[in-house]
């Protein structure tokens, strides 16, 4: 596993977005990235065997998990191709469609759009008692505290040093996905052994307060170099490449313009939350959280003459049921894995700050290319660990 080699000179990170149904996008580059390891080093490779972090917020944190959790044999519980046919056998029952029939109603009366109900009893299958501190790589997976109004972050790292920290992986799946007007909020307690020490947990979704984690990632190795402690304290922050960092997004809608300011002027309360099938509050502050974060980092990387290790995939050009993160019908569940597809042979992007809208570099690869790239510098990176 990557957090088991020798001295590392270079943190490796992974990160995906929060996005429902919609991570089936980056389960498409993530398939394409781990073919290409496979190629380099061999069949069993895995992409928990070449990230020291795998950040997910939401889906991208039940995406993480099934990356990162340990399955009977140590060895991660889904080869990241097996990922998008999780999605197509369960997001169907995750988000039934006849929730859809009460319309607005369902929003304005009787709790949440779904039951959550299913999300509950598949993660416990699946993950038993595993803890977030048993991953077979460092996660990161945000939630947010409706009681305590702040966000909790669960990572592999905290959970081997605070025992209430160290929480159920089933329950920080459900939390991290129980997107407000979507999913009920999730409940919990942690104890130590002895059962002295108790700490509750009343969370909703963590892309309230990080929809892109990478970020989150960022600033936990960093801050283990500044103290010089923990696994990372090897890393040499001088250095022009002291952090490999891959980010997917799981698409977005700013094409379609779907509201303006003239509109939105006379919305009431209830307009924000709900406006003709689409949640605009959601909409606004997990695309305002994403750029910012990649905005951020496309700064620091390149303040640091290093912007070819970091790679930000999005696409910002979706539209219809495609944009939803729970129309979980056979046909837009394909067309997503179609979207997924397309992106590889598309030209690198950059997010423009004043627009708002992903630009395509010029003279860029494409993402296919930079993907295949990027195997490359993970895969020289694991060897040089290997020797030492």
């Amino acid at each position: 596993m990557a957090t088991g080699f020798g001295k590392r000179k270079v943190a490796t990170v992974l990160s995906i977005d929060g996005g429902g149904i919609r991570g089936i996008i980056p389960g498409s580059l993530l398939a394409f990235l781990e073919s290409k390891l496979q190629e380099l080093d061999g069949a069993q490779a895995r992409i928990a065997d070449y990230f020291d972090i795998i950040a997910g917020t939401s889906t991208g944190g039940l995406v993480a998990t099934m990356l990162a959790a340990p399955n009977k044999e140590n060895r991660p519980l889904y080869a990241a191709k097996d990922i998008n046919d999780f999605y197509f056998e369960h997001s169907p029952k995750i988000f039934p469609q006849k929730s859809n029939l009460l319309g607005p109603l369902s929003v304005f009366f009787g709790g949440p759009k779904y039951d959550g109900k299913y999300l509950r009893s598949l993660t416990n299958n699946l993950l038993g008692d595993k803890t977030v501190a048993q991953t077979l790589t460092n996660v990161i997976l945000p939630t947010f505290d409706v009681k305590l109004l702040q966000p909790v972050i669960f990572s592999t790292i905290e959970g081997k040093t605070d025992v209430l920290k160290n929480a159920r992986l089933a329950d920080i799946c459900v939390a991290t996905s129980a997107a407000p007007t979507y999913l009920p909020a999730h409940f919990f307690t942690t104890k130590d052994p002895n059962g002295t020490s108790t700490r509750d947990f009343d969370l909703v979704d963590g892309a309230v307060a990080a929809n892109n984690p990478a970020l989150l990632a960022i600033s936990e190795i960093r801050n283990q170099i500044r103290m010089h402690t923990g696994e990372f304290a090897d890393v040499d922050p001088t250095q022009r490449k002291g952090m490999l960092v891959l980010s997917l997004g799981t698409g977005e809608a700013k094409y379609e313009e779907k509201y303006n300011a003239p509109t939105t002027a006379n919305w009431s309360m209830i307009n924000w939350v709900y406006n003709s099938g689409k949640t605009p509050l959601i909409d606004m502050f997990s695309s305002a959280i994403s750029d910012m974060v990649d905005y951020h980092i496309s700064t620091l990387f390149q303040s640091m003459d290093s912007k070819e290790y970091y790679l930000r995939i999005q696409d910002d050009k979706l539209n219809g049921d495609a944009a939803s993160v729970d129309i979980a019908t056979t046909q837009n569940l394909q067309r997503l894995k179609e979207i997924g597809a397309e992106l590889l042979k598309k030209t690198e992007s950059r997010v423009n700050l004043d627009t708002g809208k992903y630009e395509e570099i010029e003279r860029g690869r494409t993402n296919e290319e930079a993907l295949a790239h990027f195997a490359l510098l993970l895969s020289n990176e694991r060897k040089n660990r290997q020797t030492k």
